[in-house]
């Protein structure tokens, strides 16, 4: 058990801390309305729309969990010239996000995910996306201002959050994963399975499973403990990685670090019973927590037990929606204290 003084203390140290988030942001939309017919045009049915809706997706939801933690969050990434576009910068004002690091680009789009929703059940999703690399250009300008940001202003730690849409590249990662050495700065990261091999030496790294099983080669299913832990390893020894956190969905997070020495700390958190709204951001919630658990120095149980409990939480609602602190501090300070 925990005491409630050094929970309260976690999340104190929050506050402030500036974290450079690199990587895919995007536009969550979503359409609401009433279903009570099927189309007579085809078998699918008719959505009679009453709500329409915008969020920050994507790396800038990571950015809104960590403001609401109490952190600082600098977006970098790139959006397209268009409609979207500027919408994506008005939600940014909106939510008092700074766009500093936010390049703008007359050859991609602004990534957008529709989600129809009718009679609150998910019917539909639309995602309008380019998934090619950078230009060169773009990718130079993006490295110029993840420098610039860098070298002078006290970064405390960084966050890659790949979705895989193209802003993240080999040459990017390498770059920035200099300049993090250069400057001391810990690196976490959400990974895909283009460039997951490429995040060598990061101080954290955050699998799914299928994340886990597509980075090293794995065949069948990580169905038990051991199998897991044994992936988990071997993945800390192909990157060199100090703490691995893997989700696991419903079953909760196995997580596991390895010092200098090489003595291994490591275990399993299960989920919580949760009423499942939508798993929709739930990986967000748990990558910015890690990410703010690493920049104040958390010991690695605690921060896997707050990511677990985080993820949990935001499940609870419909949609991509950031943590709230107060309730999370709340059932932080009921399941992991004693008194």
């Amino acid at each position: 058990m925990t005491d409630k003084n050094t929970i309260t203390r976690l999340f104190h140290s929050f506050e402030g801390k500036k974290l450079l988030i690199i990587g895919d942001v995007m536009i969550d939309a979503y359409l609401w309305g009433n279903v009570d017919r099927v189309s007579p045009e085809a078998p699918v049915p008719i959505v009679r729309l009453n709500k329409r809706e915008s969020r920050l997706g994507g790396a800038a939801n990571v950015a809104m969990n960590i403001q609401n933690l109490g952190g600082i969050p600098v977006l970098c990434s790139v959006i397209g010239n268009d409609s979207k576009g500027e919408l994506f910068r008005e939600l940014l004002d909106e939510k008092g996000l700074t766009s500093e690091g936010i390049i703008t680009s007359e050859k991609r789009l602004t990534t957008v995910k529709f989600r129809v929703f009718g009679n609150n059940v998910q019917m539909l999703r639309v995602d309008e996306e380019v998934g090619h690399n950078l230009e060169d250009e773009e990718s130079v300008a993006l490295m110029k201002k993840v420098t610039a940001l860098l070298d002078t202003n006290g970064v405390d730690a960084i966050v890659f959050e790949d979705y895989d849409k193209g802003v993240i590249s080999p040459v990017l990662i390498e770059e920035v994963l200099k300049l993090a050495k250069k400057h001391d700065v810990p690196v976490v990261v959400d990974p895909k399975k283009k460039n997951f091999s490429l995040y060598q030496g990061v101080t954290l790294i955050k699998p799914n499973l299928k994340e886990l099983r597509e980075g090293l080669n794995l065949n069948g299913e990580l169905a038990d403990p051991e199998h897991i832990h044994k992936a988990v390893l071997a993945l800390q020894d192909k990157l060199q990685v100090g703490i691995v956190l893997a989700t696991l969905s419903d079953k909760g997070i196995y997580y596991c670090r390895r010092n200098a020495g090489g003595d291994i700390e490591s275990g399993s958190i299960p989920a919580y019973i949760r009423d499942v709204a939508d798993v929709s951001g739930a990986g967000d919630t748990v990558i910015s927590l890690a990410a703010l658990c690493v920049a104040v120095g958390a010991p690695v149980k605690l921060m896997a037990r707050l990511c677990n409990l985080g993820g949990g939480l935001v499940c609870e609602l419909v949609g991509v929606v950031p943590v709230n602190r107060d309730k999370l501090l709340f059932e932080a300070l009921k399941k992991f204290c004693q008194n």
